[in-house]
């Protein structure tokens, strides 16, 4: 089956859930999860690359538990680009037990070594915490702060209007347009 136009999916990578013994009191997705440590490059490769050969790949997002995975992911986002969509296959944000000051700045420093920095769709909400939320303003300072670092290195133009533009697609632009977001006047 081919993809389905405006269709996007994600890919989630090394859950290890729930751990019986701690839901029996408290009940379902309270907690008491983990990061699996299985393989995963070779199955993601002949899962993405199966996709890929029957035009079924969509749009596709992937998000790992385990920051071991890293490059990983970001290299096999790399492999599965396509023709009218930039930055169709994406390595997701910082997510679950990375969406912290260590790994979120590892994911993004990971991202802009071995990806496309730019076309990043940027910060993901979880929709069952509101407190969520707060990771974006979170995620933005991290940014910024990483942005201006190379810059003070010389690592990165000190080119205010391309650097916030940068920033502003990252943090809005990219998502609105990876999803086809259309927004009301």
């Amino acid at each position: 089956m081919p993809a389905v136009a405006g269709c996007s999916s994600i890919t989630l990578a090394h859950c290890a859930t729930p751990i019986r013994a701690s839901t029996s009191c408290w009940g379902p997705d309270v907690g008491f999860d983990s990061i699996n440590d299985q393989p995963l490059a070779e199955p993601l490769a002949r899962l993405l690359g199966a996709q890929n050969l029957n035009n079924a790949l969509p749009k596709t997002i992937l998000y790992c538990l385990n920051p071991r995975d890293n490059e990983v992911l970001a290299t096999m986002a790399g492999n599965f680009q396509g023709e009218g969509q930039a930055g169709k296959m994406q390595f997701g944000s910082a997510w679950w037990f990375n969406d912290q000051l260590d790994g979120m700045q590892r994911q993004m420093t990971q991202l802009a070594q071995i990806g496309l920095l730019s076309r990043f769709v940027g910060m993901l909400t979880d929709s069952r915490s509101f407190l969520s939320y707060t990771r974006h303003e979170y995620f933005r300072r991290l940014l910024c702060q990483m942005i201006g670092r190379w810059v003070e290195q010389g690592e990165a133009p000190a080119d205010e209007a391309l650097l916030g533009q940068m920033v502003q697609n990252i943090c809005f632009n990219n998502a609105r347009d990876y999803f086809g977001i259309e927004l009301g006047a």
